[in-house]
């Protein structure tokens, strides 16, 4: 999409396209596109307004309903922050004392708009100019364009002395072929800009990709990993002002119809105890695991390593916790393809769930090699315990 495209789409021509083109959200594309030029939709205004809706139906997961009357890229949409999590970010930056905040690679505008929601007054910077005028779009559309104003260069020249906060989101993939970029130093803005800004701004944010190698945190920062139903989606560092505890995992959870926050903190610089295989096994969040939280973990739950270099916990007795999955173990054997299919053929097992920590093996391959028939179901753990190939059978508890 280019600019002209997006000005077509603001205006009531391309409003009642938009309007068309979400009813047939969801369903064949040439369908859709048939029906809108039947409509008397011009093929290009048409073109844009299905790429719109089909974004919009896919950002309702991320946005929820606001995601409706949001102008979207398929790159933003991907690195968008979820709105549950910047508006817990919105929170805690304005609690914090946060009133005017620069949003440095704004991009669409998610995290800019939370913080307007929250009554921050926000100055976006975007390099992108279609991205950026994007997210001035969204932020009129959401009745925030008085607290959200962007403006489209270079967020290094931005003078961070005009306001109490930062909030800094790198682009973390390449322009044109949008490959990911896993060396925070061919970041944009450059690695070296933006850790630098604690230094220039007491209370600044970075967000930061959840592989983030822990070398690269700033001294004194606090690292937060975070998940949202069992999938981990971004990390921040949180410097200066707003550090408070070195490492944190939050996790969003969806729970009796609603969406909880759980938050495991620490120094993310202890070892788990090692131990034997117990009855239960704690497969922990990946939050939790990024943010070397494990032994943490392991105190709550009063649980031990079956090797020190494997993040599965085991107890005797089961705990019930938000930052683990929990399995029964009924079987620990030393790996052995043909013993394994013989003891699963014999229990009936035609179903089995893979899980692995440790092991070579790819799943897919094994349910092959296992041939499996039967009607009962059942967990299969790959893995190493005291260094050794180990599978573990069990079932999840509830």
């Amino acid at each position: 999409m280019d600019l002209d495209q997006l000005a077509t789409l603001r205006t009531p021509e391309g409003s009642a396209a938009l309007a068309a083109a979400a009813e047939l959200a969801g369903g064949d594309p040439l369908t859709a596109a048939s029906a809108l030029r039947a409509a008397g939709v011009p093929p290009p205004l048409a073109a844009a307004a299905l790429t719109q809706a089909e974004l919009r139906h896919r950002a309702i997961g991320k946005f929820g309903p606001g995601a409706a009357g949001m102008f979207l890229t398929r790159a933003g949409l991907e690195q968008a922050t979820r709105r549950v999590v910047a508006d817990r970010r919105a929170e805690r930056l304005r609690a914090a004392g946060v009133h005017t905040l620069a949003d440095l690679g704004c991009g669409l505008g998610a995290d800019a708009l939370a913080a307007a929601r929250a009554g921050i007054r926000v100055y976006g910077v975007e390099a992108d100019p279609v991205t950026a005028a994007m997210a001035a779009a969204n932020a009129a559309a959401a009745g925030l364009a008085d607290l959200f104003t962007v403006e489209c260069g270079d967020a290094t020249a931005f003078d961070v002395t005009r306001v109490d906060g930062v909030f800094c989101d790198p682009a973390r993939r390449t322009t044109g072929t949008g490959r990911r970029i896993f060396d925070p130093r061919a970041y944009s803005p450059p690695w070296d800009f933006v850790t630098g800004l604690a230094e220039r701004v007491p209370r600044t944010v970075v967000k930061v990709a959840p592989g983030l190698d822990h070398s690269l945190i700033p001294p004194g920062a606090e690292a937060e990993w975070v998940g949202v139903d069992g999938d981990l989606v971004e990390a921040a560092l949180w410097c200066g002002e707003l550090a408070e505890v070195p490492r944190r995992a939050t996790l969003y959870r969806q729970e009796s119809g609603e969406t909880r926050r759980h938050q495991l903190t620490g120094s993310g610089a202890t070892e788990a105890p090692v131990g034997t295989v117990g009855r239960y096994l704690y497969d922990p969040d990946p939050a939790v695991v990024r943010a070397h939280l494990v032994a943490e973990l392991a105190d709550e739950l009063h649980a031990t390593l079956g090797d020190p270099s494997i993040a599965y916990l085991y107890a005797e007795h089961p705990t019930r916790t938000p930052y683990a999955r929990c399995l029964e173990i009924t079987d620990v054997l030393p790996f052995s393809l043909k013993r394994l299919r013989t003891l699963l053929r014999d229990r009936r097992v035609g179903r089995v769930e893979i899980l692995k920590r440790g092991s070579a093996l790819t799943p897919e391959q094994l349910r092959r090699d296992l041939r499996l028939t039967g009607d009962q179901a059942a967990s299969l753990v790959l893995t190493r315990v005291a260094g050794a190939p180990t599978v573990l059978i069990g079932r999840p508890v509830d």
